[in-house]
């Protein structure tokens, strides 16, 4: 009879066992909104954490079904020790599971299990790049873009080519080659057009027709140009004086021009609240004071976009608001970094191996993947906000000078041409060999063959010299 009564004491210890893992066959998952942990699209929850419970699903073994937190709050603890949230649904039993960027503290590991931290994180600022941004050594280039300093630069050595040239082939320039030295030589040209580029005079001046359209075009093109970049170097510092710098939370702490606050009842309130780094407490107190707090994350990046507050949050969101907002920036500091796990009910056997699922997913590159694949940037700069002056904004100047230096250049080929007409009459010679002679004179080198009466000249002084 008692053999009888132990076998039927454990069969009915058996059948309970297996209707019990019957009912748990199917866990409750809860989880919140937030982009890309969890979302909904078509009906169905998709994003990082989705992704990562579908996976310690097929290496724990189990079923599962999602559902949205009631209160769509993490869970905290209120002043009669209750708990809300995520965190209050595993501890009253209403989930098997939490999963969603669930901080781990000490508060909730009292009341619940949690597992391995799949994702590590901090604390960091989230703000406009205006404001976090510092002055740098080469702001003064900042007006112009680097496309149109190229430009210039090869306006300027251009300029300074049609002023070597010019000084070269006009006869009111350089008249006698062969004894006179040329006025506008290279070295001269590029001083010339320096000169002129800072509204220094640089003398000699040019004589010739051609060379003063050469010189006014360029002195048109620099004034503009000079014009162009003060006032828009002065807009630029006057708009930046009326930014804070901000790199940190120190650089936070110690000044009172632009507000500053983070997510009602988060872990990240509790870290201020609790340390005793005094920068962190003034933090604190500052935002119990002000009241500045937000009551999502949606609204904290919001108006730290519309500009004049800074949100201090998860450094993993944080990233997340960078990568969808180009406007956005997230300070390099960060502070008290701790991990999100998923929750579990106090002594649940489930802890053990979903720890050792995620650690497997760590090692296998699957978190990295995740991460990568959820918070992939989609930030497109819009340049329509640059204050650079790009080239297009000059291309009317750079066209007049343009053009003003081929007409000098011109200019300069017709007064050689009118002078080679005159000699050739004189000469008794085709305007082509004269002309081509002094092309030869002027652009060749110097030991090049004179015109017969110069060389007569020269027997003769050569003839008196010997006597």
């Amino acid at each position: 009879m008692m053999l009888f009564g132990y076998f039927v004491f454990s069969l009915v210890i058996f059948l309970d066992m297996g209707a019990c893992t019957a009912v748990q066959s199917e866990l409750r998952i809860t989880t919140i909104k937030q982009e890309p942990y969890t979302m909904s699209k078509g009906g169905q929850m998709e994003g990082f954490c989705m992704d990562l419970l579908s996976e310690v699903a097929k290496k724990v073994g189990f079923k599962y079904r999602v559902q949205l937190v009631k209160d769509s709050s993490y869970g905290r603890q209120d002043e009669s020790g209750s708990w809300n949230g995520m965190i209050g649904e595993v501890v009253r039993g209403e989930a098997d599971l939490a999963i969603a960027p669930l901080t781990l503290t000490a508060a909730r590991e009292k009341v619940v299990g949690m597992t391995k931290p799949f994702m590590q994180t901090g604390i960091s600022v989230l703000l406009r790049k205006d404001i976090s941004e510092g002055a740098g050594f080469f702001d003064f280039l900042t007006p112009f873009a680097p496309e149109t300093w190229v430009g210039i630069l090869i306006a300027y050595l251009g300029t300074a080519a049609c002023f070597f040239i010019a000084g070269r082939l006009s006869p009111c320039e350089w008249s006698q080659p062969q004894s006179e030295q040329n006025s506008f030589s290279l070295l001269h040209s590029l001083w010339y057009t320096a000169g002129a580029l800072t509204l220094q005079g640089a003398g000699p001046h040019p004589k010739a027709l051609s060379g003063r359209v050469i010189c006014c075009s360029w002195w048109l093109f620099t004034v503009v140009l000079l014009a162009s970049y003060f006032s828009n170097l002065s807009s630029s510092k006057t708009s930046d004086s009326t930014h804070l710098t901000v790199k940190g939370f120190e650089d936070l702490a110690g000044q009172d021009m632009i507000e500053y606050g983070c997510l009602a009842g988060s872990s990240t309130l509790a870290f201020f609240k609790n340390s005793n780094n005094p920068v962190y407490r003034r933090i604190y107190e500052h935002m119990e004071r002000t009241k500045s707090f937000v009551s999502s994350m949606d609204e904290g990046v919001q108006r730290a976009k519309e500009g004049n507050f800074a949100f201090i949050g998860e450094s993993v969101s944080l990233d997340l608001a960078v990568a969808r907002h180009c406007e956005l920036v997230r300070a390099h500091e960060v502070i008290g970094m701790r991990g999100y796990s998923i929750a579990a009910s106090l002594g649940s056997p489930l802890i053990k191996n979903l720890s050792v699922a995620i650690l497997q997913l760590s090692e296998a590159g699957e978190l990295a993947y995740l991460r990568s694949k959820w918070w992939a940037s989609s930030c497109v700069a819009d340049k329509s906000k640059s204050t650079a002056v790009q080239p297009h904004g000059l291309k009317g100047m750079f066209l007049v000078l343009s053009l003003g230096l081929g007409l000098g250049a011109l200019l300069a080929i017709l007064e050689l041409t009118s002078k080679s007409r005159r000699s050739a009459a004189e000469q008794r010679k085709s305007c082509c060999t004269v002309l081509t002679e002094e092309l030869s004179l002027r652009l060749g080198s110097r030991d090049v063959d004179r015109p017969q009466e110069n060389e007569d000249t020269d027997k003769e002084k050569a003839l008196k010299h010997v006597v």
